[in-house]
């Protein structure tokens, strides 16, 4: 158990996620942001990490849970998922 277990949205699934792209402190996924972080885990770990990962991302990020995320937050990180 990590660090990152104690923030918002972060389960035993994304928690494993985070740590096998080298991320295990929440001040290092600050650093990244959500975009990136969920750019590794898609590329390394998990080819099929879908949406709703990526707001649990940003919400552990903002320290809030993912359906606590704002309307503009969820429509920024909807249009940067359907790009990749």
């Amino acid at each position: 158990m990590s660090a990152l277990s104690y923030l918002y949205n972060v389960g035993k699934v994304l928690e494993n996620n985070l740590l096998q792209v080298g991320i295990d402190t929440p001040e290092k996924l600050q650093d990244m942001g959500a975009e990136e972080a969920f750019i590794r885990i898609r590329a390394y770990v998990d080819h099929g990490a879908c949406l709703h990962m990526l707001y649990g991302i940003q919400g552990a990020i903002d320290g809030v849970p993912d359906k606590l995320l704002a309307d503009k937050t969820k429509q920024r990180l909807r249009k940067f998922y359907k790009t990749l």
